[in-house]
């Protein structure tokens, strides 16, 4: 069993929205066997910014969308969106 890194992007409900608080919540949220590599804020566009989650989690099935679902559960946060994923 190998282990898969991803990239995630969790985009606000608004330009309101902190995301630092956001972020915080990322580190409780996740699945067991979820590691997080790193958060960075990105600017979008008209003061909307996201927040780009890198991980890595085992190549197991299923927990791919366990993460996903964990992350779009996070109060103030409109969708998640995998961007990159790929074998480490």
């Amino acid at each position: 069993m190998g282990r898969v890194a991803v990239l995630f992007r969790l985009m606000p409900h608004g330009v309101e929205t902190d995301l630092q608080d956001v972020a915080k919540q990322v580190t409780t949220s996740l699945p067991v066997g979820v590691t997080i590599r790193g958060m960075q804020v990105k600017d979008i566009a008209y003061g909307l910014k996201s927040l780009l989650i890198s991980v890595t989690m085992d190549d197991t099935g299923g927990i791919l969308d366990s993460t996903e679902h964990a992350l779009a559960k996070i109060p103030h946060v409109e969708s998640v969106e995998v961007m990159e994923e790929g074998l480490l």
